[in-house]
């Protein structure tokens, strides 16, 4: 019998989240994530697989919740720019959220982009 999951999946998705929007795919270690959480590596391996998945299913919540926010628009940047073109599933998880938007969707991921720039100009 498998023992029930001792942990709030919703919580450590949110911690995921926050941190690969931050941070990026390629920025963000299994170790980060493992600190962020609070979960031990091997239960993070068990729960989601791989850093890559725990991905998905962070980039697939945020499809279904997609709300302008700067976090969520920093988390499809790092999907279309780390991930989208090697990654099909990815890539479609990245299409259901822009076409969600429709046409506003560059004018919304542009100013996202621009207002990073002015608030660390030196890279």
């Amino acid at each position: 019998m498998a023992r029930p999951r001792e942990f709030d999946e919703s919580a450590v998705l949110a911690k995921a989240r926050t941190l690969f929007a931050s941070r990026g795919y390629n920025g963000t270690s299994i170790d980060d994530l493992v600190k962020a959480t609070g979960l031990l590596r091997g239960s993070l391996y068990k729960a989601f697989g791989s850093k890559q998945n725990l991905f998905e299913r962070v980039l697939a919540d945020v499809v279904a919740t997609f709300d302008n926010s700067e976090e969520q628009l920093d988390l499809l940047t790092v999907a279309l720019k780390d991930l989208a073109t090697q990654d099909a599933r990815i890539r479609q998880l990245c299409l259901e959220i822009i076409d969600s938007v429709g046409e506003g969707m560059p004018n919304l991921l542009g100013n996202n982009l621009l207002a990073k720039v002015k608030e660390n100009p030196n890279g």
